[in-house]
């Protein structure tokens, strides 16, 4: 190798080894473009401040805020009917129970004189000219005698049963009522949609069928027939109706309509000497 090269590649060498070497600190992600990326990925942006919404449905001047009202009220008067209590009261006082003293005038005016005074649940009394009012039941029932009578009254004239919902709607503390009176009822549920109805149970119709008839009875499917195929489904298996057989309504006789009254004609005597005597009143004769 030629000298000369070698005499310089160690002056290099030397001149390497005396000047100093500064490294650079690696960051601790590999990547400053990759970190720059990742602080503005998690900044977030600012969250809006909340506005006051207001719902009008709610608002005291909707219909369905005050009907709301409405409906609180009578749902109290008919729970204080349920336990007894049903004495008149002022508007005031159940606003008071109710906890609504912070209904405006006019919604007070509305419940006065229109709402409460028209709602078929709550009655009027009017106390030295002043309006209170109290819960109206559907039946004015107020002890087991009442109810007895109202359901024997009801089976005499062919109305049938009474739902126990209108019965408890009416009756305070009802189910003391009716284990005081279970010999007098009997409950029936509905098919159609499982309501209990209140028979009156009379004790001259006590009598007991025979399981064969009542298998009879049962396997004849009536649902969805009217009285005219009734009769015509009985007609095909020889059984007349009562209308067939002459059993018919006799119906009042209608009056006779009084006419007009002819002149009365009375009879003539001495018809057959008409024209033979002679009338001396006007002339008499001369001697």
């Amino acid at each position: 190798m030629d000298p000369a090269l070698l005499k310089e590649r160690e002056a290099f060498l030397k001149r390497a080894k005396a000047t100093p070497a500064v490294e650079k600190r690696k960051s601790k992600s590999g990547n400053d473009g990759n970190d720059k990326k990742a602080k503005k990925a998690k900044i977030k942006p600012p969250t809006p401040k909340p506005v006051n919404t207001v719902d009008y449905k709610l608002s005291q001047g909707s219909s369905q805020y005050k009907f709301g009202v409405l409906a609180k009220i009578v749902k109290y008067m008919k729970s204080r009917h349920q336990t007894g209590i049903n004495d008149p009261l002022l508007l005031e006082e159940i606003l008071d129970e109710t906890n609504q003293l912070d209904i405006t005038s006019k919604m007070k005016h509305w419940l006065l004189t229109e709402s409460l005074v028209n709602n078929p649940k709550i009655v009027v009394v009017k106390e030295d000219g002043v309006s209170k009012f109290c819960f109206k039941p559907k039946f004015d029932v107020h002890d087991k005698k009442s109810l007895v009578k109202l359901l024997r009254s009801h089976d005499l004239h062919g109305r049938g049963g009474i739902l126990i919902d209108d019965i408890e709607e009416s009756l305070p503390n009802m189910q003391k009522v009716l284990k005081t009176i279970s010999d007098y009822i009997i409950y029936v549920k509905q098919p159609q949609n499982k309501k209990e109805v209140l028979f009156y149970n009379d004790r001259y119709c006590r009598f007991s069928v025979d399981e064969e008839f009542q298998k009879l009875w049962r396997s004849v499917p009536v649902e969805g027939l009217d009285d005219q195929k009734i009769e015509e489904y009985l007609n095909k298996q020889g059984i007349t109706s009562m209308e067939a057989s002459g059993y018919k309504k006799v119906s009042a006789l209608p009056r006779r309509k009084k006419g007009k009254q002819k002149p009365r004609s009375f009879k003539k005597h001495n018809d057959h000497l008409e024209g033979v005597l002679q009338d001396y009143t006007e002339n008499p004769p001369g001697k």
